[in-house]
């Protein structure tokens, strides 16, 4: 209970500071949660309470954890060192159809690559890490290959964009049990977008109806983290949801 109060506290106590710029209709259509921290001023935007402390499935977005644990592991050589040797079975994602480097798996979200790392990771040593970090409802009991993916026939871990936000925020305040190094690594990969005004670092997610973006800008001397996932409407999907944050952040300014 304490960890949801602190959660909420973090969150909400400057929320709506500048809420009213953010246009929702460039939400879509879609039930969007959306919640933005300053991690200059303290300034959150929370354009919906409500649908930023619902959880779900993260889908890949949790490859972002998946892969600073396979870096802290060693099991894992490197941004651009080959890791992922493809077994010739051909998936209906052509970029999965390839051996690939950490760089290439982040990029085209490949679900086998990962599926391998947390085999080799293994069950009790993921509960431990999924434990000392408090990732969501820390259930790993679906499987320890499916767990993070959103499966109708599977309990699944679920997370909300409010604890997205505050796991992040510990992350770049160096308060997760991962060293430098392998931050710097996973930062390296999880860059979207360089413009003129700012760097876009995310991860995408999709489920069978939900998509994520989670990450961070860096604007000038100021990083603001956020997450964003998207629910109904059509087709709702990680690159949907990418979109909506993009759009948000040219409008502000930040990119």
């Amino acid at each position: 209970m304490k960890r949801f109060l602190f959660i909420f506290s973090f969150l909400v106590w400057s929320t709506f500071s500048y809420a009213q710029e953010v246009d929702k209709i460039l939400f879509k259509g879609y039930s969007t949660a959306f919640v933005i921290y300053n991690r200059s001023s303290g300034a959150v935007v929370n354009v919906d309470p409500v649908l930023s402390a619902r959880r779900l499935p993260p889908c890949s977005t949790f490859k972002i954890y998946n892969t600073l644990i396979g870096l802290d592991l060693d099991l894992i050589p490197g941004a651009d060192a080959p890791w992922y040797k493809w077994n010739g079975v051909h998936r209906s994602i052509d970029g999965w159809n390839q051996d690939l480097t950490l760089r290439e798996a982040f990029r085209v979200s490949a679900v086998p690559a990962y599926q391998i790392l947390a085999r080799q990771i293994g069950v009790e040593r993921m509960k431990e890490y999924v434990d000392q970090i408090d990732y969501g409802t820390r259930d790993i009991s679906a499987g320890i290959d499916v767990f993070w993916l959103d499966r109708n026939d599977a309990v699944s871990i679920k997370i909300s964009a409010d604890e997205q936000v505050a796991l992040l925020n510990k992350l770049l305040d160096g308060r997760l049990p991962f060293a430098q190094k392998n931050i710097a690594i996973l930062k390296d990969v999880m860059q979207l977008v360089k413009t003129d005004k700012g760097t876009l670092y995310g991860k995408t997610g999709s489920g069978s109806d939900v998509g994520w973006l989670v990450g961070f800008v860096e604007h000038g001397e100021t990083t603001y983290v956020f997450a964003c996932n998207i629910i109904g409407g059509e087709n709702p999907s990680g690159k949907v949801a990418r979109a909506i944050v993009e759009d948000v952040f040219k409008s502000q300014g930040l990119l």
